[in-house]
């Protein structure tokens, strides 16, 4: 595992509006290793006590019996860049947006969040891309130490490495930033999340409106770009996430090779492997293996790739994002408690694992000493129903 400093010390990232005391009684308590009918007291942001019981003190909210989660935790969601960008070409104001994308997380029952941000920009032809990280991570953090949020926001750099200015670009960040994640990108056509061409055409060519000649000259632009950046920029990016202080993540392994690469890099975390080979290879390196909730709850990859419900039932999924769906994180951990018959197990690859991760070891679980960052759910139809979501004991949706 990464041994980075914890991601929690960064500083206050949730509102600081005074904190009011929480007591949430007759609920099932979703422990680390068990589900237990009982109370769960937050004073000042934290939890001071779990007891046994269907008992509901006075002062005490009675729950009825619904579940009460850890708040989730989010390691890789593309929401923010829906948000600026919410139509090709259409650039929302960023505080707008930022706020927007907060408020719909707390609202999924997501308490922490790292928002990913894209460094490495491509400046040419119809799907280029122009850098923005900076400018971006600049007014989060200004709003997060303005106490504007509702949930806890932290830094994710995706380093897409064929493009023409990832080093530039992580050039304008540094230890200051308390960057939490860097992820290695590398979506060159033919390989990785697009080993399948037809489904990157079809991806571009509705994202982007492209015809088949400019799909093709996209192709044959992206591969130059590899064959001439690809293996400065990855070795560039590890560098950098050093230099930070952040854990290292890579993306869309396919191969053992890749993930041996990616353990001889110190990955902490495998987001989205694409083949079964590339998970049983992180399980063999001790890497933890991401996937997302759209996947799981789809009943596969919209790229073709393999399916997270498989390795979940292989026992290789450790950690759900809910990546392009924010809701869905909630979702795939109910529809992965049926896969398993495992409460504790499910609920902990949307809050205990992914804080872990993450270096986080102030959350992520009911324990006495920890934030108090809950959920309350009950089901209806089989669906998880939000019923309250608390950030260090604030309601906030």
């Amino acid at each position: 595992m990464n041994s980075q400093p914890q991601a929690s010390s960064l500083m206050p990232s949730a509102n600081t509006a005074p904190r009011e005391d929480l007591f949430l009684a007759n609920g099932r308590l979703v422990l680390p290793d068990q589900v237990m009918l009982g109370a769960i007291r937050i004073v000042d942001g934290m939890i001071v006590e779990i007891t046994e019981g269907d008992g509901v003190p006075n002062g005490a909210v009675d729950c009825q019996g619904d579940f009460i989660l850890p708040g989730l935790v989010e390691l890789h969601t593309d929401n923010v860049e829906r948000h600026i960008e919410p139509r090709p070409g259409v650039d929302w104001p960023h505080l707008s947006a930022l706020l927007a994308h907060d408020a719909e997380l707390a609202s999924t029952g997501i308490t922490t969040v790292f928002d990913a941000m894209r460094v490495g920009s491509i400046h040419t032809g119809k799907a280029g891309y122009s850098d923005y990280a900076r400018k971006l991570a600049d007014e989060m953090l200004d709003a997060r130490g303005k106490g504007m949020f509702k949930i806890s926001h932290f830094l994710h750099l995706r380093a897409e490495i064929c493009s023409e200015t990832l080093l530039d670009e992580f050039a304008m960040f540094g230890p200051q930033d308390r960057v939490g994640i860097v992820s290695l990108m590398d979506h060159t056509p033919g390989q990785r999340q697009f080993r399948s061409l037809d489904a990157l055409k079809t991806y571009v060519a509705k994202k982007r409106g492209m015809n088949d000649a400019e799909f093709e000259q996209h192709v044959a632009y992206l591969l130059s770009l590899q064959a001439q950046f690809g293996q400065r920029h990855e070795a560039g990016a590890v560098t950098e996430a050093r230099r930070l202080g952040a854990v290292l993540a890579s993306h869309d392994d396919t191969t053992a090779q890749h993930v041996e690469t990616s353990a001889r890099h110190g990955i902490g975390f495998a987001e989205f492997p694409t083949t079964l080979e590339a998970a049983q290879a992180c399980r063999a390196h001790g890497i933890a293996v991401m996937m997302g909730a759209p996947n799981l709850i789809r009943g596969g990859s919209h790229s073709g790739n393999v399916a997270a419900e498989t390795l979940a039932q292989e026992g290789l999924l450790d950690i759900v994002s809910s990546d392009y769906v924010p809701s869905a994180l909630l979702l795939s951990a109910f529809r992965l408690a049926a896969i398993w018959q495992d409460v504790p197990r499910a609920i902990a690859t949307v809050t205990e694992n992914p804080a872990k991760a993450a270096n986080l070891g102030d959350r992520g679980r009911l324990s006495e000493g920890l934030r108090g960052d809950v959920v309350r759910v009950t089901e209806a139809a089989g669906v998880p129903l939000l019923r309250g979501v608390w950030s260090q004991g604030r309601q906030v949706a």
